[in-house]
């Protein structure tokens, strides 16, 4: 509870940008890929950053996860190996991004990555601004329920 306590702010935004992406993906489903295209764009950037400029600032995420699997994780191979890692998760996170803009069956793979993406991180707990990663990943099944898989662009005329 206390780290929440001290990270309530950047919680509570993740929070609520997750919940606007759930409203959003009931009734504008292009307006949600939109807005999982600049979240994951925005998370490659950062990431891949991150990581070649200052990657022992991944290991904070040892203490928020309240699972000791992942604790130990963090604290012992991912350690040993953030460069490496966190590159490949932000080239992962930036095919997500690219394929949220495509059409046909790239959206389905990249709704799967992303849908995969956030319940992997939401052991993170705090870390991962818990439950906003799961909110998001269930905005994102509905983008597979519910769009019409075209480009983002192309708009339905009505």
């Amino acid at each position: 509870m206390e780290l929440l306590k001290e990270n309530i702010i950047p919680w509570s935004v993740s929070n609520g940008v997750a919940l606007v992406i759930l409203v959003t993906a009931f009734r504008w489903t292009k307006l949600t890929r939109l807005f999982l295209f600049m979240l994951f764009a925005w998370a490659c950037w950062l990431n891949y950053n991150t990581a070649h400029k200052t990657p022992d600032d991944y290991l904070i995420y040892a203490t928020f996860t309240p699972f000791e699997m992942y604790h130990n994780f963090v604290i012992h191979w991912f350690k040993s190996n953030i460069v490496p890692t966190v590159t490949l998760i932000s080239i992962g996170q930036g095919l997500i991004a690219f394929g949220m803009i495509l059409k046909g069956l790239m959206v389905q793979i990249a709704c799967v990555g992303a849908i995969l993406f956030f319940i992997a991180i939401a052991p993170l707990g705090v870390g991962s601004a818990f439950p906003a990663t799961l909110i998001a990943a269930a905005a994102t099944m509905l983008i597979l329920k519910k769009d019409n898989l075209n480009y983002l662009w192309h708009f339905k005329r009505k």
